[in-house]
């Protein structure tokens, strides 16, 4: 087993770079944020985010790792080109979406979490509940990308990849435990800076390799393979919709886009940051396009790379590790993929703080423990970074379908998450029993669709779909499966959304007309709308069911006093101070 020391070099100073970058953020952390809980620190740090840094860790939301990875695999794809490259503008529209309508109102109620709204509307029963696909997309996410860390170091050094994507995902996790979201966002400076300074070095040189025909002519002639710009055929138009919005819209409810949101300064600045990082998954996708057209362009039998093209041998996920490993020079190749290395292992670090405040928040402390100390909530959070970063290690290292896994979660992320945030933001009245519905048609509607990366088959067949088969290239398998071309994903997010109005509207008249007794509003959602579940000053009625809000006197709460302070800070509100979910529910 040859082991390519140069390689080896580039990689130890990119990761001791950035661990140092990420220690460096967990000292400033500590002492900065005075008079704010370190929890808070840790989570939204200290809300205190500037414009510089923001615009950074904001575009590191999306691009990292396997952001670039994957849109140079979709652009080299013969079948499918830079037409079905969809993630740079899909997430860059994501990021406008969220920016101009869901931005401001998180960020200037004050909210710690993605998960605070719904937890003050809907209870904490139905917040464990949406806590689960949540979780599920960070943990396969993070995953996902260990796992492309661990084929990308393969392809430049020679060594055990287990090993390395053990050390990796500990360097990581390392740094995020002792700084929190500061480690996070200082670590997403560098590791853009690395992504960028790594690939447009690399590109000039792979470019002009004798083996690359003019990229200009491949685009649309077909040379070594068809042409990289692609093309949509008339029949999967739909099918091209329903992963565009996926995109699009999917790519709003992720704790890791709004745990960048709520540590804004005020919630005009979270619009802009979002605007900054739309633009710059744009700026960011340039380079992976070319390597992508390039791959394409390519006569691999010209090269180290052997007479198959990586098409053929089933690697076309690994086309930019391999343009650059043998189409670039040594000293240029090491550079860019240990440049990009260190960019993959820096893109696992946000969605583990990610499910690890969501945890800690909305589940340990909201449910379980309302009396909970900040040191105590510190702790909790620590502990399970370290189990969620093993936990997607594991993953990474033992389960060949992780990509499965993740493609079904962020897809559940899509149609439960996002039409249960448009409604607790945006529409009046729903209600748990609503939420419960909404979550549950969802879910049956997605699954139902079948999920062939994990070899999930159908029971909801959809107009219009198709068996394909994939031939698997290196053992000469030939794989049968269902291709839904009915956009059934967005049909299931709005049937979601249709459910939780519809039965949210339908419950709140059965119980108030008085065709259902009160006796039956279990969740307390119409009938006892202010419970001690979901009321605002829980704390301060402990047990006493009969005293109703607004027979209550007024009192000054103090930060983490009471079950208000966890949800809505008014201390942190830098705008005009907008209602809380509930009160915009309860205005007639």
């Amino acid at each position: 087993m040859a082991i390519h020391v140069e390689g080896i070099v580039a990689i130890v100073i990119f990761y001791v770079l950035i661990l140092f970058v990420g220690i460096w953020a967990a000292w400033k952390n500590k002492s900065s944020g005075v008079g704010v809980d370190q929890s808070e620190r840790i989570m939204v740090g200290g809300r205190d985010i500037g414009l510089f840094v923001g615009g950074f860790t904001m575009t590191a939301t999306w691009v990292g790792g396997g952001y670039i990875n994957g849109t140079a695999e979709y652009v080299y794809l013969p079948d499918y080109g830079l037409a079905w490259a969809q993630a740079p503008f899909g997430y860059a529209l994501s990021l406008v979406v969220g920016g101009l309508f869901f931005a401001k109102p998180m960020r200037s109620r004050g909210y710690v979490t993605m998960l605070d709204p719904f937890q003050q509307l809907y209870g904490k029963r139905m917040g464990g509940l949406l806590f689960i696909p949540a979780l599920m997309g960070e943990i396969f996410w993070s995953a996902a990308i260990l796992s492309a860390l661990g084929a990308t170091l393969s392809v430049i050094v020679d060594i055990n990849i287990n090993m390395s994507v053990v050390i990796s995902a500990l360097i990581a996790i390392f740094y995020t435990l002792v700084g929190g979201l500061y480690s996070v966002a200082y670590t997403d400076v560098v590791q853009l800076f690395c992504i960028f300074l790594g690939l447009w070095i690399s590109v000039p040189f792979a470019l002009s390799n004798p083996a690359v025909s003019d990229i200009s002519i491949t685009a649309k002639e077909v040379i070594y393979q068809s042409p990289w710009l692609g093309k949509i055929e008339p029949e999967d138009k739909w099918l091209w919709a329903d992963n565009f919005c996926l995109l699009m819209l999917g790519g709003i409810p992720w704790q890791v886009y709004f745990q960048r949101v709520l540590s804004a300064s005020s919630a005009t600045y979270a619009q802009v940051l979002s605007f900054l990082a739309a633009f710059g998954c744009l700026v960011m996708a340039v380079p992976s396009v070319l390597i992508g057209a390039i791959g394409a362009s390519t006569d691999w039998n010209q090269t180290s790379y052997g007479s198959l093209a990586p098409k053929d041998k089933d690697q076309s996920d690994m086309i930019l590790p391999i343009v650059l490993q043998h189409l670039c020079p040594p000293y240029i190749s090491f550079f860019g993929l240990g440049a990009v290395s260190a960019a993959v292992m820096s893109s696992a670090d946000s969605s583990i703080l990610s499910a690890s405040s969501m945890f800690a928040r909305n589940i340990y402390q909201l449910a379980f423990r309302q009396s909970a100390s900040d040191r105590e909530i510190v702790w909790v959070m620590r502990c399970t970074i370290f189990v969620f970063g093993a936990l997607a290690t594991a993953m990474a290292l033992l389960t060949g379908s992780v990509y499965g896994l993740w493609y079904l979660s962020s897809d559940l992320v899509y149609v439960i998450i996002f039409p249960q945030l448009l409604s607790v933001l945006f529409v009046k009245g729903t209600n748990t029993y609503g939420s419960v519905a909404g979550y549950i048609f969802g879910l049956l509607l997605r699954i139902g669709g079948g999920e062939p990366y994990l070899k999930l088959p159908p029971f909801i067949y959809y107009p219009g779909w198709v068996t394909q088969e994939r031939i698997h290239h290196v053992t000469g398998d030939v794989e049968h499966f269902i291709q839904q071309r009915f956009p059934f994903k967005t049909m299931s997010m709005l049937a979601s959304f249709l459910a939780n109005v519809a039965f949210s509207y339908l419950t709140k008249y059965l119980f108030e007309s008085g065709t259902w007794s009160h006796k039956y509003d279990f969740l307390d959602a119409v009938v006892s709308k202010h419970s001690q579940e979901i009321m605002d000053k829980a704390t301060l009625v402990n047990n006493q069911d009969n005293i109703i809000l607004s027979e209550m006197a007024p009192v000054k709460q103090v930060l983490g006093a009471s079950l208000a302070g966890t949800f809505i800070n008014t201390e942190v509100l830098s705008d005009d101070g907008e209602s809380s979910p509930e009160a915009f529910h309860n205005e007639n």
